[in-house]
């Protein structure tokens, strides 16, 4: 939705997540958020610590806002004119495995994809996301459901169509094992299972190939069952510091 402000300024009001602040000066705040048409960008709320008149509660992070900018007349920060709070998920705060798993999916967003590019399934993965983990016990099936699908969607998908050594099909009967290198799987005559390779049954593979590829609809009524979480754990760990050649930050956390 675009409002006018001046004769040469457009004002824009959507949807948004709050992804981090930072200080500037004595009063005005830096905001960093993502959103449906613009992607990952970021704005100066001025005077944002010194009055919350314009922005009453809805620039903590990982909260869902209504925000109202516009473009300055240089660089690529915005300028924050006034914001709504649609939901702050405050579960999200109530421990410390809460705080870090939304702190990794907010990571692994802003390094898989790029500003100012439109990115409306990013978006609502990661506000679904939020609030899942806003009423979950465990937040670990939800952590692996996001980070499954923003892998795909950043270009990272698991293959699972063949063995990355011999190329056999793999028709989903059956274990395999994760091959870290090759972003895939490998047969059990090509491969043995290892804490390097650790092992895929079908239940797994079936999950990987759902929330990669799978309707949107299906993903947000995907179920994972404890020994699939348990297989889940090392392939995707593998699998996100072998493409995004790092160890994040935050999944230091959440080992803890």
């Amino acid at each position: 939705m675009i409002v006018g402000v001046s004769s040469t300024m457009q004002a824009e009001i959507s949807p948004a997540i709050i992804l981090r602040t930072v200080p500037m000066g004595e009063s005005d705040l830096l905001v960093f958020f993502l959103t449906p048409e613009k992607g990952r960008v970021k704005g100066v709320a001025k005077g944002a610590r010194r009055s919350r008149r314009r922005f009453v509660n809805c620039l903590d992070v990982f909260s869902l806002v209504r925000l109202e900018y516009s473009p300055r007349r240089t660089g690529d920060i915005y300028l924050l004119q006034s914001g709504k709070l649609e939901d702050a998920y405050p579960n999200l705060r109530r421990d410390f495995a809460s705080m870090s798993g939304a702190s990794f999916l907010v990571e692994l967003t802003e390094i898989l994809f790029p500003w100012g590019v439109a990115e409306p399934e990013v978006f609502e993965l990661l506000k679904g996301a939020l609030a899942g983990l806003s009423i979950s016990r465990n937040p670990e099936p939800v952590i692996q459901v996001f980070e499954l699908r923003a892998m795909a969607l950043g270009g990272y998908g698991i293959r699972l169509e063949a063995c990355s050594t011999c190329g056999r099909p793999y028709r989903n009967e059956g274990r395999a094992v994760f091959d870290r290198e090759a972003g895939g799987i490998a047969c059990l005559g090509c491969r043995s299972e290892s804490a390097r390779m650790p092992g895929v049954g079908p239940a797994t593979a079936r999950i990987i190939q759902l929330v990669q590829e799978g309707p949107w609809s299906a993903i947000c009524e995907t179920v994972l069952e404890e020994g699939v979480v348990e297989e889940l754990r090392p392939v995707l760990r593998l699998h996100r510091e072998q493409r995004l050649e790092r160890e994040l930050r935050t999944a230091r956390y959440l080992r803890r």
